[in-house]
Formats: structure tokens, C-alpha cells, sequence
């Protein structure tokens, strides 16, 4: 059997909200999220073998857990009985940065868990594929289905098919942020801004009002993530700069393709040998 090639597009928070602490030490949040033309590249195929098989290659693929989204997924699969004896071999390009607010290895799994609903290997409701999706990572269930998202403070996603049409220049210094260490360190909370579907959140007006409330906290402990966010505000043309999710990749958003090519080359001055890549919203 030949190997289906699939791509685990990356994600982009465009706000980010912290309401309130949980007794169980997480968050409630809010978050406007949407998807960008960039992506780990997937291969998967049955294999007659006893073991899953599972690799990651490229530039972003050292240190990756042995416990990795997709070895969940499918240990929980396999603990709910829902692919009975099938097992897989999944080769796994990892041309997203991890620990960069992009949602790499959430949207790993999410790829994979929607392939093989679309393959009817996993016969379950979009319910149920939600309810398995949270067990394995919180940002998992934003990937099954690549549209603009609301994230609610009570965990449901609202989908939209409007087109954001944003070129993007995201950047992401040496250092990764994680996720339980920024979130450990949130003192200030704010009110709830989104509670139904609504257009208007992901309008130009909006989006520049809005803000992640998670980027003091990280500029606090990495002065270059602040330094990037600031040098990024500040290119011609840029319609507002952000850090996605925790960082530590931030993300400056342009209406044109030749904005963003612009804004790339004096960046490409200014922070020689940074990595980068010039995109655009799904």
C-alpha cells in the first residue's frame, strides 16, 4: 500500500484572551484563530506489522517526544477500540517550529484523526471526534476542520468561512516558549469579549484593537520576542504585529503579498540568520 501524503496546516492566534484560572490550575480563554498556507507534510499508510511506526524528519523535528500527539491518538483509538487491529506507518515532516504558538503537534493529530474519519477507519460524530480530540491537547480540536474559529471561555469552537486575505511575516527567535511555564506565571485576567458568532471579530478594526494577553508575560522573561513584536509594528505597511498563542513565533500581517516581501527583506537585514517565512491566511 502506497502512502497517502497529507498536509497538518499551522495555526495562528489572532487574539487571546485569559478569563480566569480553573481549580485544576488551567485557564479559561478566549481566542480568535485562523490558518495560514504552511505546513508539516504527513504520510500515512496500513502497514501488516504488530506496531505503529512512527518518524519525524526535517528542520524542526529533533527533541520530539516519544509521547508525541500522534502516538496518543492513536494509543486512544486503540483503548476505545476504534481501529481494531490496523496499524500504521506515519512519516512526519516537521517544517513548523515547535514550542512557537503555531500548534505543530495539536494539529498533527487533528490531520490525522480527520483522514481517518474521512477513510471511515475511525467511525465516529463530529461529537465524538471533539471528545477525543480534547483528551489528547487542548488546541487539537482547532484543527478539525480549517476555517476562522472563535474559541469560546467554555471550550466550543465557532467556525466561519469568511476569508481573512492577510499575507503574512511570522518570525520566531532561537528559543521556544512553553506552554505550562507562560500560563503558570498569568496574575491578570480579563472580561469576556466573545460569546456568539459574530463577523465583526474578525474585522481589520477589531483585530487591531485586539491583543494576546499573554505577551507582557513572555516579553517579561524573552526581550527579544518583545523586540521582534516591536520591530515588527513598525514595518511599512504592516496592518498590526502579534505573538501567536504563548510564542514564541510572532506574526506581522499585511494586505499585499508585495507588503509582506518588503517587509521581509528589511527584516532579513536587521536579524541576519533569523528563520522566517513569508504566507497567507487560508
Amino acid at each position: 500500500m502506497s502512502f497517502k501524503k497529507l498536509n497538518s496546516w499551522a495555526k495562528v492566534n489572532l487574539s487571546l484572551n485569559v478569563i480566569k484560572q480553573l481549580p485544576n490550575k488551567h485557564h479559561e480563554i478566549e481566542s480568535l484563530i485562523t490558518f495560514i498556507q504552511f505546513s508539516d507534510e504527513i504520510k500515512i499508510k496500513i502497514i501488516d506489522k504488530a506496531k505503529h511506526k512512527i518518524s519525524f524528519s526535517g528542520k524542526f523535528s529533533k527533541g520530539i517526544s516519544k509521547n508525541n500527539t500522534i502516538v496518543r491518538l492513536l494509543n486512544l483509538l486503540e483503548r476505545k477500540k476504534l481501529i481494531k487491529n490496523k496499524k500504521f506507518e506515519i512519516k512526519v515532516t516537521k517544517n513548523i517550529p515547535q514550542k512557537s504558538g503555531m500548534g505543530g503537534g495539536s494539529m498533527n493529530a487533528a490531520c490525522v484523526l480527520k483522514y481517518l474519519m474521512k477513510k471511515k477507519i475511525v467511525s465516529i460524530s463530529a461529537k465524538k471526534a471533539k471528545e477525543l480530540a480534547y483528551k489528547i491537547g487542548a488546541d487539537v480540536v482547532l484543527g478539525l476542520e480549517k476555517k476562522n474559529s472563535i474559541l469560546l471561555r467554555n471550550g466550543k469552537t465557532i467556525r466561519l468561512n469568511d476569508k481573512l486575505n492577510f499575507h503574512v511575516l511570522i518570525t520566531i527567535p532561537k528559543i521556544g516558549c512553553s506552554t505550562r511555564d507562560i500560563f503558570s506565571r498569568v496574575r491578570k485576567f480579563s472580561k469576556p469579549s466573545y460569546f456568539k458568532r459574530n463577523k465583526i471579530f474578525f474585522g481589520t478594526k477589531n483585530l487591531v484593537q485586539s491583543n494576546n494577553d499573554l505577551e507582557n508575560i513572555v516579553f517579561k522573561k524573552y526581550s527579544i520576542i518583545k523586540n521582534l513584536k516591536y520591530f515588527f509594528s513598525s514595518l511599512p505597511d504592516v496592518v498590526f504585529a502579534r505573538m501567536t498563542g504563548t510564542g514564541s513565533a510572532v506574526v506581522a500581517y499585511f494586505k499585499s503579498k508585495n507588503a509582506a516581501k518588503n517587509a521581509a527583506k528589511i527584516f532579513k537585514n536587521k536579524y541576519k540568520g533569523y528563520w522566517y517565512i513569508i504566507s497567507k491566511t487560508i
